[in-house]
């Protein structure tokens, strides 16, 4: 695998910023079959990587197209499906669901990565950082809660815009270790 396919993939999740805590479309996301093709041509380029189909689906979910991702999410039963299983039901809105995926996933290899990550961008939010990093590991069902909490909060509001970022911390994670594994 080449050194540019990372780089050529999380210049997908760069553009286009962070993605809404629920289903809300964005602008500037690639429409389902620009993304396909583009994901399609660096798979070509590249070689596909051995799990291509989890990236496709998380960046699908990223840029805004649920069901696709869901499609694929669904069918792949092992703790990284429910990874992206887990976070899509997280962005549907149905965060009971969300949890239940979370719990399948148990404590994944990426979580460690996603804590130190996430570490600076919580430090701001002393209780925030309490409840999704306790004991300094990822608690992905208390991120669930954190952005339950935060759904009827404007967009404006400062713990949602760091739970937006803390989401996309989470997506680039997820993507480098889909990458790396």
């Amino acid at each position: 695998m080449s050194s540019t396919l990372p780089q050529e993939l999380q210049s997908l999740i760069i553009q286009p910023g962070p993605a809404a805590l629920g289903p809300e479309s964005r602008l500037g996301t690639l429409a389902q079959a620009d993304l396909n093709r583009a994901l399609d041509e660096v798979f070509r380029r590249h070689g596909p990587p051995a799990k291509g189909k989890l990236i496709r689906a998380l960046l699908l979910l990223w840029h805004d197209h649920h069901d696709a991702s869901h499609t694929i999410s669904q069918s792949i039963e092992n703790p990284d499906g429910s990874l992206v299983h887990g976070i899509l039901h997280r962005r549907e809105p149905d965060y009971w669901n969300a949890k239940y995926w979370f719990r399948r996933v148990g404590q994944h290899p990426c979580f460690a990565e996603l804590s130190k990550l996430a570490a600076p961008l919580l430090a701001a939010d002393a209780k925030l950082s309490a409840q999704l990093l306790m004991g300094g590991a990822w608690d992905a069902p208390a991120f669930v809660d954190a952005v339950e909490a935060a759904a009827s909060k404007p967009a404006s509001d400062a713990r949602h815009q760091l739970l937006r970022a803390v989401q996309q911390a989470e997506t680039e994670v997820t993507l480098d270790y889909f990458l790396l594994s």
